[in-house]
């Protein structure tokens, strides 16, 4: 596999609780923009897809470990790396860290959807074929 793709985050005021740690429910905020730039990485925009391709993604499942909390004001580099490409579906690996400290691990599960009726659809074929070379090398 290949070494996973990262994006760095500053822990906002607003991402944290009265006692300034990370809500948890932000941890999927910052893998959902990380998943986001891995695809811009890839030369897809998910909006241009979805009027080109007629397809979306969402989220159909997600197990989460939290194991560190993450507080204001940390910069945390937010991974993905593709752990199983499926004909409908792809899941992800993804790590929170900051520094050498995990924070974070969670396994995603996304699904392709027809953006009209909310369907599975079958990735489209250019997506899939470059997610291949991921999963396999």
């Amino acid at each position: 596999m290949r070494p996973p793709f990262a994006i760095t985050i500053r822990v906002y005021y607003e991402d944290t609780d009265t006692a300034g740690v990370v809500y948890h429910a932000n941890y999927f905020k910052f893998m959902e923009r990380a998943r986001t730039e891995w695809l811009r990485s890839l030369g897809v925009e998910q909006d241009a897809l979805a009027r080109r391709e007629g397809v979306i993604f969402v989220v159909r499942s997600a197990h989460t470990e939290f194991l560190k909390p993450a507080r204001f004001n940390d910069v945390i580099q937010v991974s993905v790396a593709v752990a199983a490409c499926g004909g409908a579906s792809i899941t992800f690996a993804q790590t929170i860290r900051r520094d050498d400290t995990t924070l974070c691990e969670s396994e995603v599960r996304v699904a392709c959807l027809h953006a009209a009726t909310f369907a599975p659809c079958k990735l489209p074929p250019a997506l899939a074929a470059r997610l291949k070379p991921e999963v396999s090398a």
